[in-house]
């Protein structure tokens, strides 16, 4: 059975399936050592025989931009558990390992030279097993070091070095009418370059969850609709299997992550869209040093770009009379509301940089972590002002909330958990397990017997494999009901429930 990766989504009349490719240069010895240490993907190390082409005959040359990026594309292939293996499965001892498997592939690009990948995340989202297989035919195992839906982008890392890895440019400088390249690995078809021009930059075509008019905008996105689209469009031609590839400039060097294609057909019609690299830079590097995504959070809200034009002209002001995003309401506690911000000022720079759109003022804001300081510029009643404001984490009232639940939820369960040994998982054959590490007297896991050694399989059917897999399946079953599936210390398989009081 083989599974897609391709996903049909609704662009305007359209639909968009996301799409990608991969590349990358040769690099030194120094080069690669310099790379190897550079954690936040900001730069990588130039490469002295692909200069930057800016002459027209220069343009055309798509040779040069071919050879440096083409030895980075990677292919990678997925494999997931489906519906037909899960009435089978044995949550103690793992999934059936031969029925019930679907695979899928698509494209990545070599960002250092010690292995580390950007792919998106749909071409890896739910994955079992994830295999990288590189222009030269070696086979690695990939390790998913993180990914960010809010985005669709992924990390993976191989075990290897002395990689080619592509060098990554900066999408501020992508000019409309610019040629580019784009470059994939799909399928059996090896490595694939098209080319084209840049078509429009800061696109949003409403492929990521983002919020509406009247939700919160900016970095300040309600839990789960924090989505993210400033794509630079293309007409360099792409296809399925290129999810997650490069799109790179005549010097070859990278300058978006292909995500995206809109068509009625589910091929390329003329429309491709790509994540620009400098949004890429500051998620990749969040997630190699973190493993996860730290967001600054401004907290404004403004209307959707489908939305702009109708609201201003609602507002008594003409499209393109006033530059800028709209601003229609301000969080409270947030940095906006710290820094003086209120519903009906026009931001219209951030640290200088002058705003077209709203989707262009998400991607700048999200370019930043907390307690980061961007200045914005913004009219108020006609009159400018500026103001340096500094960015809060996200959901900050929400995270304080959930540490006391927690805390209470802890107090009545009485036990504490730490990640399962790979060691014993393997020899119990388990792919979900954590393990009870303490037991606290006179709390619930003392009270019904279950002594420390014991491994927690599910919670309320959904596996466990971290102890922040335990939070989030603890805060999701507050006041409720816990069914918890585990494995004694002697073997033995144990089901219990937990009634959580108020």
């Amino acid at each position: 059975m083989k599974r897609s990766t391709i996903l049909l989504l609704s662009v305007l009349s359209s639909i968009g399936q996301l799409v990608g490719s991969g590349c990358t240069p040769q690099q030194s010895a120094e080069e690669r050592n310099q790379d190897e240490h550079n954690e936040d993907f900001t730069s990588t190390p130039s490469t002295a025989q692909v200069p930057r082409s800016t002459s027209s005959s220069e343009m055309g040359n798509f040779v040069v931009a071919s050879k440096a990026a083409t030895p980075a594309v990677v292919h990678i292939k997925t494999s997931y558990q489906t519906a037909e293996a899960e009435e089978d499965y044995d949550p103690y001892y793992g999934y059936p390992t031969q029925r019930g498997v679907a695979t899928a592939s698509g494209s990545g690009v070599l960002i250092s030279s010690n292995g580390y990948i950007a792919t998106n995340n749909h071409v890896v989202e739910n994955a079992s097993t994830i295999q990288v297989i590189l222009p030269d035919k070696r086979q690695f195992s990939a390790k998913l070091i993180g990914r960010d839906p809010n985005t669709d982008l992924a990390l993976l890392k191989i075990d290897s070095d002395k990689l080619p890895s592509i060098k990554l440019g900066n999408s501020d400088d992508v000019q409309v009418g610019e040629w580019v390249v784009a470059v994939g690995y799909p399928f059996s078809l090896n490595t694939t370059v098209t080319a084209g021009i840049v078509s429009a930059k800061a696109r949003s075509i409403g492929i990521i969850n983002r919020p509406s008019s009247n939700q919160l905008g900016g970095s300040a996105e309600p839990a789960g609709n924090r989505g993210v689209e400033s794509f630079i469009q293309t007409d360099a031609a792409i296809n399925p299997g290129n999810s997650g590839g490069a799109l790179v400039n005549t010097s070859g060097e990278l300058i978006g992550i292909n995500s995206a294609i809109a068509s009625q057909t589910g091929s390329y019609a003329g429309y491709a869209f790509a994540i620009p690299v400098n949004l890429a830079k500051k998620i990749l590097g969040d997630l190699r040093k973190y493993g996860s995504v730290q967001r600054g959070v401004l907290g404004v809200a403004f209307p959707s770009p489908t939305d702009e034009a109708q609201y201003l002209q609602q507002q008594g002001l003409q499209p393109g009379a006033v530059q800028g995003v709209y601003i229609t309401g301000v969080q409270g506690n947030s940095a906006a509301a710290a820094a003086g911000l209120r519903a009906g000022d026009v931001i219209q720079r951030i640290d200088d940089v002058t705003l077209n759109s709203s989707a262009e003022f998400s991607e700048r804001i999200a370019r930043h972590r907390p307690g980061d300081v961007v200045k914005l510029t913004y009219l108020r009643n006609n009159s400018p002002q500026s103001v340096s404001v500094t960015l809060k984490g996200e959901n900050t009232t929400a995270t304080a909330k959930n540490e006391v639940a927690l805390e209470r939820i802890y107090d009545q369960l009485g036990a504490s958990f730490a990640p399962l040994p790979s060691a014993l998982k393997q020899r119990l054959s388990l792919r979900a397990g954590v393990l009870v590490t303490q037991v606290q007297e006179g709390g619930f896991f003392d009270q019904v017997g279950v002594p420390s050694g014991t491994i927690i399989a599910f919670i309320n059917g959904k596996p466990v494999n971290t102890p922040q897999d335990v939070d989030a399946a603890l805060l999701a079953a507050q006041r409720g009901t816990i069914q918890i599936l585990a494995i004694a210390p002697d073997g033995s398989r144990v089901a219990f429930d937990f009634s959580l009081g108020t």
